[in-house]
């Protein structure tokens, strides 16, 4: 992607209960013993960073992103003797010794090419090492396949490069099979998260902290409140409220393994 994606950690944490929430759901299912030494790819704002040095006091935690914007806000939480935030590409990012734990939520659909990521990750674990991650996995969802159509129209072909949109995830038995042959065990599973929000405009605001960033960060203003506004108004006759507001169904695809 040519263009530099400028992050909001506000906007980011507008939603911030439903997005930890998967967070805390793979995380309980990894399991705990002497780690010394973990990361979390795609830190953020680093908020769920620190509830792993909550979790392993004795560990030193790395939290990588390659967003200077979300760094700022981690920063701003103030200082950890054990924590230890970077600003890097999580693709190529190589930790100092191996890694007792490497976490990683909602960041790795960013990054193409998942049976090398995957051979990289797996390479950073020390014996016994856990890789625990958690990927949206809804890009048939309504929401993202009308980003999709209005990006590839002739209106926006040409204002919005080619591979803004996140490269996503593959199918699962990807992940089964490509983590197997490495040699890991592997736990993988999928939880659809049905979240309720007050209209099609609130989904509008969720995607602006997460999808939508490559393509804003793409476009002048002008051109981004038309699209925010084509967007709406196909989500608006998609999702009609009603006494709860709209159902905004949210697929999610975790697996947590083991290193041998």
């Amino acid at each position: 992607m040519g263009e530099r994606v400028v992050w909001d950690a506000a906007q980011y944490e507008r939603f911030a209960a439903e997005r930890e929430r998967p967070f805390h759901d793979l995380l309980a299912r990894v399991p705990d013993g002497d780690v010394r030494q973990a990361a979390d790819l795609g830190c953020g704002t680093g908020r769920l960073t620190r509830t792993l040095s909550e979790r392993w006091p004795a560990a030193t935690i790395y939290g990588i992103d390659s967003s200077a914007e979300m760094l700022r806000r981690a920063e701003d939480d103030g200082a950890h003797p054990r924590l230890r935030f970077i600003e890097h590409d999580l693709a190529d990012w190589e930790p100092p010794q191996p890694l007792d734990r490497i976490v990683s939520n909602a960041a790795l659909h960013w990054l193409s090419d998942h049976a090398a990521l995957l051979a990289r990750l797996s390479a950073r674990l020390a014996s016994g090492g856990v890789l625990a991650v958690q990927v949206p996995n809804n890009r048939g969802e309504m929401p993202h396949r009308a980003l999709e159509d209005l990006i590839a129209g002739p209106r926006w072909r040409d204002r919005v490069p080619a591979g803004a949109m996140a490269p996503g995830v593959e199918p699962a038995s990807f992940y089964a099979t490509t983590l197997s042959v490495l040699g890991m065990q592997v736990d993988l599973w999928e939880t659809i998260y049905y979240h309720t929000l007050p209209s099609a405009e609130a989904i509008v605001e969720w995607l602006k902290g997460t999808t939508l960033r490559p393509v804003l960060s793409a476009l002048g203003a002008d051109d981004a409140d038309e699209l925010l506004q084509a967007l709406s108004t196909r989500l608006a006759s998609a999702y009609r409220p009603g006494p709860a507001g709209v159902v905004f169904p949210f697929r999610r695809l975790f697996f947590v393994a083991r290193r041998a």
